[in-house]
C-alpha cells in the first residue's frame, strides 16, 4: 500500500473510532468501512495509532479490541448524562412506534394491492352473470326433463374430472415430499411452518380428495 493511501486508511479508521466511541476489533472496523481498505492494512494501521497513543488498545486472550482515546473528548457532566440517556429512551421508543406503524402501513399496502380494482370486479360480475344465466338455463331444462347434455359431454366431463383429481394427487405428494423435507430441519412444529409460508390443508378447507 503507498504512503498516500495508509494515511488515508490510519485517518478514515481514526475518524471511525472518534465517531463510534466504542470498542471494535480489526475484522469490525474492516467491515464497518465497507472493506474499503483491506484486512492487513487496517490490522497495521489500528496496531500503528494503538504504539502512538491515539487510540487504545486492549487484549483479551487472542482478541485484541480497539477504542478511541478517552482523553480527546471532554468531560460530561451527570445531569447532561441523565439527559443523554432520558434522550435514547425517548429515541428508543420512537423507533419501536415508527416500526409498528410501518408494519401496519405494510399490512395496509399489502391488501390494497392484492384487492382487485372496480373494472376488474364489474368484469368478474359480468362473467358470473352470464354463467349463472347459462347455469339457470340448463337447470330449467333439467326441471322440465328436457336433455341437457350428450353422451360425448358427459364422458368428457368424467374424464376431465378424472385427469384433474389425478393432477391433485400427484401435487398433494410432491408438496408433502418437500414440506417433510423442510421439516427435517425446522426448529419449529409442521403447524407452525403451515402457518409461517401461507399453507392451508385440505382438512382446513374442508374438501376431500375423491377416491379412485
Amino acid at each position: 500500500m503507498s504512503k498516500s493511501k495508509e494515511a488515508a486508511a490510519a485517518s478514515a479508521v481514526l475518524e471511525y473510532l472518534k465517531k463510534q466511541n466504542r470498542p471494535y476489533s480489526a475484522t469490525d472496523v474492516f467491515s464497518n468501512l465497507h472493506k474499503e481498505y483491506g484486512k492487513t492494512a487496517v490490522t497495521r494501521v489500528l496496531e500503528e495509532l494503538a504504539q502512538k497513543g491515539k487510540i487504545k488498545e486492549k487484549v483479551y486472550g487472542k482478541q485484541k479490541v480497539y477504542c478511541a482515546d478517552q482523553s480527546v473528548f471532554p468531560e460530561v457532566k451527570d445531569t447532561e448524562m441523565k439527559a443523554m440517556d432520558q434522550q435514547i429512551v425517548e429515541l428508543t421508543d420512537k423507533v419501536r412506534n415508527t416500526q409498528a406503524a410501518c408494519k401496519g402501513r405494510e399490512a395496509e399496502l399489502r391488501d390494497l394491492t392484492s384487492s382487485i380494482t372496480t373494472q376488474e370486479a364489474k368484469a368478474q360480475l359480468a362473467e358470473f352473470t352470464k354463467k349463472c344465466s347459462q347455469y339457470q338455463e340448463k337447470l330449467d331444462k333439467l326441471k322440465s326433463g328436457g336433455k341437457t347434455i350428450t353422451k360425448e359431454e358427459k364422458e368428457k366431463v368424467y374424464k376431465e374430472h378424472e385427469a384433474m383429481v389425478k393432477q391433485w394427487r400427484k401435487r398433494k405428494r410432491m408438496a408433502t415430499e418437500m414440506l417433510d423435507a423442510i421439516l427435517e430441519g425446522y426448529p419449529k412444529r409442521k403447524k407452525d411452518l403451515f402457518e409461517e409460508i401461507g399453507i392451508e390443508t385440505d382438512e382446513e378447507c374442508k374438501v376431500k380428495m375423491p377416491q379412485s
